[in-house]
């Protein structure tokens, strides 16, 4: 990768990944893109284009005048929004999947794009879920997720695309607010654990999900990206996985940080519908062996790093209304 662009770039991915690339290849060689605007550190720190991803044409130009020899699409409508609006998620997620897959093919660039484990469904072993199982998804996010992955192997066989994914789990991060996601519960209960002491879950106790620390997440992408294709087997859409955890161990770890902090439950029935879907454990054996995925932070180290930035955020919003 020497030139890359990112799409939906100021999402939870995007606002770390950004700053991430930018730090390794250089601020000038990373094109931050997406449909809004804003005053973060991926506008502020080089290149930004606003872009709708549907729109073929202004996505072609983007990476053709940055002379993209990458292009990294983040953008995308997240399972529960997705689920409240499963037209505009087709036509968001896979429309805009079919213009980068077209730009990169008409360019010649390195591609990634984000699966996750929406991809798989109610039929799907819950626990230790291998690489290559059933994927009958019942949600338009899942779905869309399926389909992703077929067309980006599809232009890898058909086209020889340099098409590269990730099944993510649920991703935690303290730089960006949650983004509608059936597993932003567990970002939502660590700010509200540090601003308020309490937490009221949408997800029942007792489900376990998988997770992520987003700065492991971050380093799967480039790892993925880095990696000599020639070991890749599976190449789209690797199993990654840090820890499966259910809302009540998260309290746990977070009481060692806020020992008062409480947690109920006030069950949302569509998120809790979609997460009774997913899996327990999913099984990341093919991305280790493939190109080496690891991680970092497990559920104590995650805490022990979100209480410290959040609070370290907090104490700067209130010294700032002061």
């Amino acid at each position: 990768m020497k030139r890359i662009l990112v799409t939906g770039a100021l999402g939870q991915i995007g606002s770390d990944l950004i700053v991430k690339l930018r730090q390794i290849y250089g601020d000038e060689a990373v094109l931050a893109t997406d449909i809004r605007q804003s005053q973060s550190e991926a506008v502020q720190s080089g290149p930004f284009r606003l872009l709708d991803v549907t729109d073929s044409k202004a996505f072609y130009d983007a990476a053709k005048e940055h002379r993209a020899d990458t292009i990294i699409h983040l953008a995308a409508l997240l399972s529960a929004r997705a689920e409240s609006n499963p037209a505009l998620a087709w036509n968001l997620n896979m429309g805009g999947l079919l213009s980068a897959l077209e730009t990169a093919r008409a360019l010649s660039c390195q591609f990634f794009t984000p699966s996750s484990i929406a991809a798989f469904g109610a039929d799907t072993p819950k626990r230790a879920t291998p690489q290559d199982t059933l994927q009958r998804p019942l949600t338009m996010y899942g779905v869309s997720k399926v389909s992703g992955e077929l067309l980006c192997d599809y232009y890898h066989h058909k086209y020889g695309v340099d098409t590269r994914g990730l099944r993510f789990p649920g991703l935690i991060s303290h730089s960006a607010p949650p983004g509608g996601g059936t597993t932003d519960y567990a970002v939502d209960m660590y700010w509200e654990a540090v601003r308020s002491g309490s937490y009221t879950s949408y997800i029942a106790k007792g489900t376990y999900l998988d997770m992520m620390y987003m700065p492991d997440a971050i380093s799967a992408i480039i790892t993925l990206m880095e990696a000599d294709g020639c070991r890749l087997k599976h190449r789209n859409a690797f199993n990654v996985t840090a820890m499966s955890v259910e809302p009540e161990s998260i309290a746990a770890s977070i009481r060692r940080h806020i020992p008062d902090f409480k947690l109920d439950y006030q069950v949302d029935p569509v998120r809790q519908s979609i997460a009774n879907e997913w899996p327990d454990a999913i099984d990341a054996t093919c991305a280790r062996e493939e190109w080496g995925f690891d991680v970092q932070y497990d559920l104590n180290r995650m805490t022990d790093d979100m209480v410290s930035k959040l609070t370290e955020k907090l104490r700067a919003d209130q010294s700032k209304i002061s």
